[in-house]
């Protein structure tokens, strides 16, 4: 069962929101425009704020059925957060759009919704607040993601490890943002 769920979590998360939403609108491909990033904030540069929003809840639900669906057949709590990883494991490399994806932020942020509604809400409101002070989508994820692992740690150990892996994927999509941070040629809104 376990398998199989991880499979359909990567499928679902293998739909591209941003890339669809642009391909039936007739706006450029946002992973060849804009920033490059086929995720909600890109999507607000090229196509406006209807498609931004239906994008990041396109996003944000396939982090979250999945691991609701696990949730509702009764897997643990690490299963659950692995078979959510796997969601966002697709948006970042979708089979359905040669392996090129968004940076995770959206999904991993339903997927936290599930497992742990406050650790949600702390990033989700670390994100926001950064985003306001800062103008900077990037930083605010950086900043956001990693903040929610000592929560975790502390009410729920057993989605540590997976979302520890999550972090570090989320780092590692964001390196080119953390290299213009470092350099100053970061984009603002």
């Amino acid at each position: 069962m376990f398998w199989l769920l991880a499979l359909l979590a990567y499928l679902l998360g293998s739909l591209s929101f941003a890339i669809l939403l642009s391909r039936l609108n007739g706006c450029p491909d946002p992973r060849m425009s804009g920033s490059g990033n086929a995720g909600a904030t890109n999507m607000l540069r090229l196509a406006g704020k209807k498609l931004a929003i239906l994008t990041l809840l396109g996003d944000l639900c396939k982090g979250l059925l999945p691991v609701l669906i696990a949730q509702m057949l009764g897997l643990g709590l690490q299963q659950q957060a692995w078979i959510g990883l796997y969601a966002v494991i697709g948006h970042l490399f979708p089979v359905y759009f040669r392996f090129r994806g968004g940076k995770g932020v959206a999904t991993a942020a339903g997927m936290l919704l599930g497992l742990y509604p406050p650790a949600a809400l702390l990033a989700i409101s670390t994100w926001l607040l950064t985003f306001r002070l800062t103008r900077t989508s990037s930083l605010a994820a950086l900043i956001a993601t990693p903040l929610t692992l000592p929560l975790l740690a502390w009410r729920e150990p057993e989605a540590l490890l997976p979302m520890s892996v999550l972090t570090i994927l989320i780092v590692w999509r964001h390196r080119g943002n953390l290299r213009d941070l470092f350099a100053g040629r970061e984009r603002h809104f």
